[in-house]
């Protein structure tokens, strides 16, 4: 099967978007089982069954992935650079921003597959520059 070039991505997320609102105005979803209730988000019915005991105990002693440990590191710095005063203080976080975004562990992929500029991006986005 052929990819989509990257650039046709957001077209294509466009055109999903457009047509579940358009099934969402006919009312298609109104009806489907379990409509109101709670998601279970602790099911682990995707996880193999010789899994399932480790990844609870896991789970319930706080325990978390690598990746998911860094995609919350990410998340914590970029809340720190909306708050930061001084541009020392941006630049630490900045520094250690791109290092997690080019040497974080992402599963079995490797590392994180973000744009190189992301760092930068970011402190644009916070009207701080670099």
């Amino acid at each position: 099967m052929k990819r989509a070039p990257r650039h046709a991505l957001p077209l294509l997320d466009a055109l999903a978007e457009k047509h579940i609102g358009e099934a969402q105005a006919r009312g298609e979803f109104e009806d489907l089982p379990g409509t109101g209730e709670p998601l279970n988000l602790g099911d682990d019915a995707l996880v193999p069954e010789e899994l399932r005991a480790a990844y609870r105990l896991l789970k319930n002693a706080g325990c978390l992935p690598p990746e998911v440990e860094v995609h919350g590191e990410i998340r914590d710095i970029e809340a720190l650079l909306r708050a930061a005063d001084s541009g020392d203080e941006r630049g630490r976080l900045l520094t250690r921003l791109r290092f997690l975004l080019t040497h974080a562990p992402l599963g079995r992929r490797g590392s994180l597959q973000l744009e190189a500029d992301y760092a930068g991006k970011i402190a644009e986005k916070l009207g701080r520059g670099r």
